[in-house]
């Protein structure tokens, strides 16, 4: 039988708050914008007044690490859950200012009125209503400052509200005055337990089971840090991540001196001006590559063991470890970061054909391909000019084959390590011979093809393969595809829905089948109406003879050719009617694999 893996103890709010204070408690989110609504703040405050229960708080103490002089330095207490009753606690009671969307400083102020007769009416959010109402005490902060005096505030209250007896004032300043005394209890992790334990404790206790990222720990490590500058780190990455999808929050940035006085500030100030959106990093995604390619590993589990300082030879936690991998983890980000490596990585995943984020289906296959980026930049065996080529390879692979959708942490330790033991060359030509063999391309690409699903890898590799070869739309010479995805276009049926639906095709996974899907003009959609491919593609061929334009503007049968091949349109579609669709279905979707193919082989 194992031995309790916690410690169960019963702080009051007033102790807990003295805890924070004192920088024994560290709250990892009271850096990011506030989560709960007003409202919650309030309901919390009327319960711990009305003695109810508010559930319990999570910590998990940082282990006790070896210093370089054979000391010991004592770990704080993270909290793990919990933050935000803590952080609401500290709105409405210490007056500390909580951060909003754009973290930007602002006070939650909760009303108190103690002659409140209606339980649910004694406290409120504040509005300009209860600063007016001398009934209201606007904020209840100001009861648990030190120098507060009751007895002298009771006069004073009912000096402005004539007919209120000073006992009845006091009564109730007091009882909300004892809401500091209040007990919560905290469930305190031991230090020793590794991160899958401490999650699978998190969700058997939290009722909403709702798990916590191994991002979460590493965020909740850097927090807790002031001696390697992972505070700021943490910060730098939050940062980042809102500015990547919200530009102009960087005006905001000028309120933060502590920042702005760092390295990091000047370093993430292009994101001002940059509205693309292909890669928008979370700070998961942030903190992976960061930590992937500085480290060589693939578990961010790992990355938490190494900033708590751990020997994974000795299992003992050392000082020199802490610093170490806080450095390394500081140029992770530096590289992240820096604008000309981001640009060039976005670049070559442009340049790939992936112009748009509506082609791109898995965070975790871009993260690795930016992790690759950043590891070939100080790989000898490869010249500079060619590293963007390799990324794009590799994104396309692992693109196709789905590589990091199973298990991708593992599959990218396993990579990485790979790629140190035997070089990137060499491991790429070996995975190519065993994932890109030839019945890859005739057979098992044409299944994968064989979907309704519209954001299919397989679908939008396809898709990426026309723009990377700048094709034309169909029966359009000159609007492009990249035109169609990136400004004003949808996909369309080539074989018409409402022509097939009528002619017994009804299942909505057969009509909608990927093969069937085609970027079409908008207009030429519209004047093709519901014919069957036979009809409209048999008047584009009249009108090449005729002149006469009815549909797109293709008007040359060496024109038309050329862009039935570049869509993968069999060569007989001009007989085609609902009898043949499943003939159609298969034909192109070989010919889409076999276009694919050609595009993987000459990036």
């Amino acid at each position: 039988m194992n031995g309790e893996k916690f410690t169960l103890m019963q702080y009051s709010v007033h102790a807990i708050l003295g805890l924070i204070d004192a920088e024994d408690f560290v709250i990892p989110e009271i850096q990011r914008p506030f989560v709960w609504k007003r409202s919650q703040v309030r309901d919390l405050i009327d319960s711990l007044y009305n003695g109810y229960p508010t559930g319990y708080i999570i910590t998990w103490k940082n282990p006790d690490v070896k210093t370089k002089d054979g000391g010991k330095a004592n770990g704080k207490k993270v909290l793990i859950d919990g933050q935000q009753r803590v952080t609401a606690l500290m709105a409405a009671i210490s007056g500390k200012e909580v951060l909003d969307d754009d973290f930007n400083k602002e006070r939650i102020k909760i009303a108190f009125n103690p002659l409140a007769e209606d339980e649910t009416k004694r406290f409120a959010v504040q509005d300009a209503s209860h600063l007016k109402d001398k009934k209201w005490i606007p904020d209840i902060s100001v009861v648990f400052e030190p120098e507060f005096d009751p007895f002298e505030f009771s006069i004073a209250y009912c000096e402005v509200n004539e007919g209120v007896k000073p006992n009845v004032v006091n009564k109730a300043i007091t009882e909300l005055k004892g809401i500091a005394n209040r007990q919560i209890g905290v469930i305190e992790l031991d230090a020793t337990l590794d991160i899958d334990e401490v999650t699978e404790i998190f969700i058997r206790i939290n009722s909403k089971g709702t798990a916590l990222s191994q991002s979460d720990f590493v965020m909740s490590k850097m927090a807790a840090d002031s001696a390697h500058n992972g505070s700021l780190m943490r910060k730098t990455v939050d940062y980042f991540c809102h500015l990547a999808v919200k530009p102009d929050f960087y005006s905001h940035l000028a309120n933060d001196k502590e920042f702005q006085d760092s390295k990091y500030a000047d370093k993430i100030k292009w994101l001002a001006s940059d509205y693309d959106d292909i890669y928008d990093p979370d700070y998961g995604d942030m903190l992976r590559v960061s930590f992937m390619h500085q480290f060589r590993r693939g578990k961010l589990a790992d990355l938490v063991s190494l900033l708590s300082g751990r020997d994974f030879v000795t299992k003992e936690f050392r000082e020199d470890i802490v610093e170490e991998s806080y450095q390394k983890l500081d140029d992770g980000i530096m590289n992240f970061i820096n604008k000309y490596n981001f640009s060039q990585f976005i670049m070559a995943i442009k340049g790939a054909g992936f112009v748009s984020s509506k082609l791109l289906n898995s965070r975790m296959t871009l993260d690795f391909a930016y992790t690759l980026y950043l590891m070939l930049l100080n790989d000898p065996a490869i010249p500079n000019s060619q590293i963007k080529r390799y990324v794009q390879k590799w994104f396309v692979l692992s693109t196709l084959t789905s590589r990091y959708i199973g298990s991708p942490e593992t599959q990218m330790d396993r990579d990485m390590r790979n790629i140190g033991e035997k070089g990137f060359l060499k491991f790429l030509v070996e995975v190519e011979a065993s994932a890109l063999s030839e019945s890859f391309w005739t057979v098992t690409l044409p299944q994968y093809l064989e979907t309704s699903s519209i954001n299919s890898p397989a679908f939008n590799t396809f898709l990426a393969a026309q723009i990377n070869r700048n094709c034309n739309s169909l029966m359009m010479k000159g609007i492009k595809i990249s035109d169609l995805v990136t400004i004003s276009g949808d996909v369309h049926h080539i074989f018409p829905k409402a022509y097939l639906k009528k002619n017994g095709v009804t299942a909505k996974t057969k009509y909608n089948q990927v093969a069937n899907y085609i970027y079409l003009d908008t207009q030429v959609n519209k004047a093709i109406g519901d014919d069957a491919p036979a009809i409209y593609f048999t008047t584009v061929k009249e009108q090449c003879k005729t002149k006469d334009i009815v549909f797109g503007n293709i008007a040359t049968e060496e024109l038309l050719n050329e862009n039935l091949a570049e869509n993968c349109i069999p060569d007989n579609i001009f007989e085609m009617t609902v009898e043949n669709y499943d003939d159609f279905l298969q034909e192109r979707r070989k010919l889409m694999a076999k276009l694919i193919q050609g595009y993987y082989e000459g990036l």
